[in-house]
């Protein structure tokens, strides 16, 4: 029934295992490790899942070991649970007793012990398994009991006996004392009177009650218009008028160029400013008030661990120790916006990570549980791959063709706004850029990457670049296919020597299947060298719905046998968030790839890199 059983530590080094031939399951091994084990995922079911071949798994974390049993998917062992703590309990009895340090280069004998814990849960399941109910004939059920004269209804009975139900349930007084049934006449005087009653005025005026005053003629007048600051002058009329274009020497006459060389090289890392931060203006205040502000700010920065207080002393930790500071800790989360279900996801591993480890005399379950969520989150944001636009974008350029990026997201995160400013800092690394709007649907996306290409241009122009156009937008109008429109693009840049393509889509919901299936078209036609979602830090759960759906759709609707899904994220409007800074967690829990670009003001120089430690110190206040 199990294929395989290993034992082995958290760093990969394999201490026993059940037969020589594990070599055929090794690379499922260390699939478990990379992206279950190292990353924290402890809390999915302690179940993996590669090809045909599951994976149930138990964590040691007394002894930093792992218990893993691989067998054929299709089958379905319900003693596991109870095999792997037997096991661990076996292995702990004979051999818990070996130092750390002489653990790693020890033999292990523990063939015997492993067929008498296998035999005993194989036959502890068997003996739970019940045959099936045998099913009884039709003599034995109560239906052949019955004869044709219990079938027959007598009708008279049923209804004698409601009549002396109802007689019996009224109590006698009330069977003497009903009053006698009112005539016709008595019913229509009944009814006048009660139709007088409601004629008649209730309230009556006294003589010495004001009469109410006539409105004077200012009320009779009516609301006064409102009169607005610009309201119809001539002059102001003028001004507001922007459907003349001025000249193009005027017109970018107050574009600011103090932003051209300020993006060269690698963007500079996000600083996030934390609520408990606060600066001095320079205004002297007395000792009391500066204790004051001190003592204030401690109470702050205490943050995390002022929720918590632990039992101090050497003990192991359990679930019941921990459960009360990981309640409190998710809650912090999510009032962080980490999406409820990451925010649990999370919470479970911790609790999974210090179950059964021994804590230290001196430290205490809040503190045990801050470092071990911020090794996490550390381990969750720092990005797995590499993602280096400069330096593969010079690749693909030595080598003749364009590089190529598709932006993709829902409606409003801010597509076309970040593909400009991505597009000024690759000009500020003297790359020539061609935008193709492939936006056919919204009212005004093709005139907004217009404008776009008109300022940046300015800012650069072709002067000071050798002769060379830094920035050309590629359009046909509304309503075509983006696809095609993509293509074109991409097959325009290679004749003319273009270094990178951006490509901007049109907004989308996660649940429009057509819309979907368009984009899955669009990327598996021009396959792109990177894919980015582009997602606002403002959302919470809605974040979790969005990258799981579009990369499901990008995968399900995509006839390739390895669908291109999405190879980065950049998180917008990360200045109007302070330090709720969850959404860059929830979105690269899911997906696993790394946050490219953040996305942080309104001028083209407003675009940063993240900085791990800044978000999870902020998260951790």
């Amino acid at each position: 029934m199990l294929d395989f059983v290993v034992i082995f530590t958290k760093g990969g080094v394999v201490l026993w295992h059940s037969n020589a031939s594990g070599s055929s399951f090794a690379s499922c091994i260390n699939s478990l490790i990379r992206g279950v084990i190292l990353e924290d995922r402890n809390t999915e079911a302690k179940y993996f899942e590669e090809d045909n071949l599951a994976v149930q798994f138990k964590l040691d974390n007394e002894l930093d070991l792992v218990y893993a049993a691989i067998f054929q998917k299709v089958i379905k062992l319900t003693y596991l649970d109870g095999f792997l703590s037997d096991m661990q309990v076996a292995f702990k009895d004979k051999f818990g007793g070996i130092p750390a340090a002489e653990r790693l280069g020890g033999d292990y004998d523990f063939d015997r012990e492993y067929r008498r814990v296998l035999s005993a849960a194989e036959e502890a399941s068997a003996k739970q398994v019940k045959a099936p109910k045998a099913m009884r004939s039709y003599n034995e059920s109560q239906k052949s009991k019955k004869t044709v004269a219990s079938m027959i209804q007598d009708d008279k009975k049923p209804t004698e006996k409601r009549v002396n139900i109802q007689e019996s349930t009224q109590p006698p007084s009330k069977q003497q004392s009903s009053p006698p049934p009112a005539s016709m006449d008595d019913i229509i005087r009944e009814n006048r009177r009660k139709l007088r009653e409601k004629l008649t005025p209730t309230k009556k005026t006294s003589p010495g009650d004001p009469k109410p005053s006539k409105p004077s003629a200012s009320e009779k007048a009516g609301k006064k218009p409102r009169v607005w600051d610009l309201g119809g002058n001539s002059k102001d009329a003028v001004m507001l008028d922007r459907s003349k274009d001025a000249p193009e020497d005027v017109q970018y006459q107050n574009i600011n160029s103090e932003l051209v060389g300020t993006m060269q090289g690698v963007i500079r890392d996000l600083d996030v400013e934390s609520e408990d931060e606060v600066e001095d203006d320079g205004e002297e205040s007395s000792s009391e008030e500066e204790e004051q502000q001190v003592q204030s700010k401690k109470s702050k920065r205490g943050g995390l661990l002022s929720y918590f207080k632990g039992i101090v002393g050497a003990k192991t930790m359990s679930l019941a120790d921990l459960q009360p500071a990981l309640e409190k800790m998710r809650d912090h989360l999510i009032s962080k916006n980490v999406a409820t279900e990451i925010a649990a996801k999370l919470c479970d591993s911790v609790a999974t990570s210090l179950d059964g480890k021994q804590m230290g005399t001196f430290d205490s379950i809040a503190s045990q549980v801050k470092e071990a969520l911020t090794q996490s989150l550390v381990r969750i944001l720092s990005p797995k791959r590499r993602i280096d636009i400069i330096r593969d974008a010079l690749e693909s350029k030595r080598n003749g063709r364009p590089y190529t990026i598709i932006f993709c997201g829902v409606n409003g995160v801010g597509k076309s706004t970040n593909l400009a400013k991505i597009c000024f800092w690759l000009i500020e690394n003297d790359f020539n850029v061609l935008i193709a709007a492939c936006d056919t649907f919204r009212a005004g996306a093709v005139e907004q990457l217009r404008t776009h290409t008109r300022h940046l241009n300015a800012l650069h122009p072709a002067a000071k670049h050798d002769g060379r156009t830094m920035v050309q937008l590629y359009e046909k109008g509304y309503g075509k296919d983006a696809a095609g429109i993509a293509m074109e693009a991409i097959k325009f840049a290679h004749d003319t020597r273009v270094d990178v393509v951006l490509v901007d889509t049109a907004g989308r919901m996660q649940d429009n299947e057509p819309l979907m299936r368009s984009l899955s078209k669009l990327i598996k036609v021009n396959n792109p060298d990177l894919v980015l979602f582009v997602g606002e830090a403002l959302v919470g759960n809605e974040a979790v719905d969005q990258l799981v759906k579009f990369n499901q759709s990008l995968a399900d609707y995509s006839s390739n046998e390895n669908p291109h899904i999405i190879d980065g994220i950049v998180l917008t409007k990360f200045d109007t968030i302070d330090d709720k800074v969850g959404a860059a967690i929830s979105m690269t829990y899911i997906t696993g790839q790394p946050i490219v670009f953040v996305g942080t003001g309104q001028t083209y120089a407003d675009l940063k890199a993240i900085n791990v430690n800044a978000v999870v110190n902020s998260l951790m206040k």
